[in-house]
């Protein structure tokens, strides 16, 4: 049993419950009332949004806040706790009516706990999150993996809305991916299923889907390409930070139809597509949605480019009714999900009064 000391007194919770509290004195959050309000919060690597939901999943307040690693796991914790304020006052609610929260965070989580095993982005490792958390938060509250609840959020208002079995797979930064399995999100044994970035692509060279689509590693192949280009390529990049290149400016290059961007972008495709296509043999989805910052920034005819490719791939019928679709809440997708799957799988231990 873990436990939790507050004013003295000691709560007991299941090591293994899905959810976790953090209370204080006052009118706890009713698991039985029929209306209120629900919390998504997507941690990114960058940016940190807090949405706040009615019980229909209507976005009502939303809030964004740098993320900055500048003061550690209290420092970042300390932004979201702003955002999450800003969207109560915005909404002009009581935390009273909160009946629960879900907060994405960008790496391994310890599934049933507040513990984040390891975020690169944030460079955490072993991070506990509840002693971090306000006293004030009254409501349950359950921790994921940002991108399954991205694809979450396409399954339950988005663009995998009615299906069962779907594939999610965000190309950012890196590559992440998540599972829903008949309606459920699938998270595996170790709590690390969906990690489609991590799949080797070259055995002999262990190179990663993410080492080749993600935009960070495509920044790096792409000083490897303008090392050995000609003048009038390189002149075209010249004086432009690789390292924190946008995932506009690749697509505005490609659009030029600059040689180092289009072989960056068809790199990237022709991964992508022979990934997701050994996953349509293995798991058979029924929708596969692609979002993320740069899948966003190059439309439409990236992902049927991905498509293509992959279905080439594929066994003889594999792919027959299978829809290849673009992320339809942008960069919503990661709080609606949060709220979404907090509101869909009540917590074992929900908000308790202290006496």
């Amino acid at each position: 049993m873990a436990e939790l000391c507050l004013d003295g007194k000691t709560l007991k919770q299941p090591q293994n419950s899905r959810s976790f509290l953090a209370a204080t004195t006052g009118k706890p959050t009713e698991p039985g009332m029929s209306s209120g309000y629900w919390l998504g919060v997507d941690l990114g690597g960058t940016k940190i949004l807090s949405g706040l939901f009615d019980d229909d999943l209507k976005l009502l307040a939303r809030s964004k806040q740098p993320t900055s690693a500048d003061g550690g796991p209290v420092g970042v914790f300390g932004r979201l706790v702003q955002g999450v304020e800003a969207v109560i006052r915005e909404a002009n609610i009581e935390p009273s009516q909160i009946r629960g929260m879900g907060i994405g965070v960008p790496g391994q989580i310890e599934i049933g706990t507040s513990r984040v095993k390891y975020a690169p982005n944030l460079d955490w490792r072993d991070v506990d999150l509840k002693p971090l958390m306000p006293v004030a938060w009254r409501w349950p509250l359950v921790i994921e993996n940002d991108v399954r609840m991205g694809t979450y959020g396409e399954f339950a208002r988005g663009a995998a809305l009615g299906a069962r079995h779907v594939l999610g797979v965000f190309v950012g930064t890196g590559v992440g991916g998540g599972l829903i399995l008949n309606g459920e999100l699938f998270t595996g044994f170790n709590g690390n299923a969906g990690e489609i970035g991590h799949l080797i692509l070259h055995w002999r060279q262990g190179t990663e889907l993410e080492h080749i689509a993600g935009r960070k590693y495509m920044m790096k192949l792409a000083k490897d390409i303008l090392d050995d280009a000609p003048k009038r390529v390189r002149k075209e990049w010249k004086g432009v930070d690789l390292a924190n290149v946008r995932s506009s400016h690749l697509a505005d290059y490609y659009q030029k139809d600059d040689p180092v961007a289009v072989q960056l972008v068809d790199d990237a495709a022709r991964a992508l597509g022979a990934a997701i296509g050994g996953v349509v043999n293995f798991l058979s989805p029924e929708v596969i949605v692609i979002g993320g910052g740069v899948a966003g920034a190059l439309g439409d005819t990236f992902i049927e480019r991905i498509w293509e490719i992959a279905q080439r791939y594929t066994l003889p019928g594999a792919s027959r009714s299978v829809r290849c679709v673009p992320a339809a809440l942008g960069d919503d997708s990661g709080i609606v999900g949060c709220a979404a799957y907090a509101k869909n799988h009540p917590p074992v231990l929900a908000a308790v009064g202290i006496a």
